[in-house]
């Protein structure tokens, strides 16, 4: 669809992905309503963007909160009439490979409540919307490839990606049941180089019962610091050019396809492989 002239709204958008959605948005002509937890760093990304000659609104939002989130819906509206793109890519992490049992509340709660929470409250509050509207319009949720696995580690992430993921397959099917002219597409990237090893720099105070990494945990990740992934502007180009091109589902490599196949060959046995963990972070499995 053509979005020339229609705005964008962007979570997570002072920077990583977000940001470089931004620019790419603001480069097809459109206004911009970036909304980000961390206001001086979206304060200077409305500044930048504004210094380039786009039209930007920002607005603090947290997204794990309902009437924040409602706040944010209304002010798009307010600021430019409409909504053509939503992009749901807000996202924190908990990145120390640990077993399950050793996540904290704290660390349940802040990642299910600003990646799926987050997901959810955009739905509910900008989706009545933007099906009034007298033209098409999109959502562009940022999932994970980590969304279609399951394997040591993670499991908080992993299952705030899979929420992400289903949440849009559902999505997608009861709006193609009432013909909306509302498009969806989820865009499930492998390594990104953005902040998000970071995000904890943005974890509530309430919710800051993590536990410290043993010292075989933080070796780990500090191994995994470097590994390789895409830019953020080349995972925003991936992404955009798929809702373009009319993909639902939108990667940046087929590995992802390859890990669900193995899944389905699971199930079909009735027991996951085993799996261990490389030292690069990535994962190996021992066929059955």
């Amino acid at each position: 669809m053509d979005f020339e002239g229609k705005s964008a709204v962007i979570t997570g958008a002072a920077s990583g992905i977000g940001y470089a959605l931004a620019e790419r948005a603001a480069a097809r002509g459109m206004p911009l309503v970036l909304a980000d937890v961390e206001a001086e760093a979206l304060a200077a990304a409305e500044a930048r963007l504004s210094q380039a000659g786009a039209r930007v609104v920002a607005i603090p939002t947290d997204v794990s909160q309902s009437d924040q989130v409602e706040a944010l819906a209304e002010g798009s509206y307010a600021a430019f009439g409409d909504v053509g793109l939503l992009c749901n890519n807000a996202g924190v992490a908990v990145l120390v490979t640990r077993p399950i049992w050793e996540l904290s509340h704290g660390d349940w709660e802040w990642l299910l409540g600003v990646n799926t929470w987050g997901l959810i409250h955009a739905v509910r509050a900008f989706l009545p919307r933007m099906m009034e509207q007298a033209g098409p319009s999109h959502i562009l949720n940022t999932c994970s490839s980590a969304g279609l696995i399951s394997s040591p580690g993670l499991a908080a992430y992993k299952a705030s990606k899979h929420a992400t993921l289903s949440i849009s397959e559902s999505l997608y099917h009861d709006l193609e049941g009432v013909a909306s002219r509302v498009g969806v597409s989820v865009f499930c990237p492998d390594v990104v180089k953005t902040g998000l090893r970071h995000a904890g720099r943005n974890r509530p105070a309430h919710l800051g019962d993590e536990l410290p990494p043993s010292p075989e945990q933080a070796a780990d990740e500090k191994a995994r610091e470097g590994a390789p992934g895409i830019s953020a502007g080349e995972a925003a180009d991936i992404a955009l050019q798929g809702v373009d091109a009319g993909r639902f589902y939108i990667f940046t490599s087929d590995w992802p396809l390859g890990a669900v196949g193995e899944r389905v060959e699971d199930m079909a046995k009735g027991i996951p492989r085993s799996m261990r963990l490389n030292s690069d972070g990535t994962m190996g499995a021992d066929d059955q």
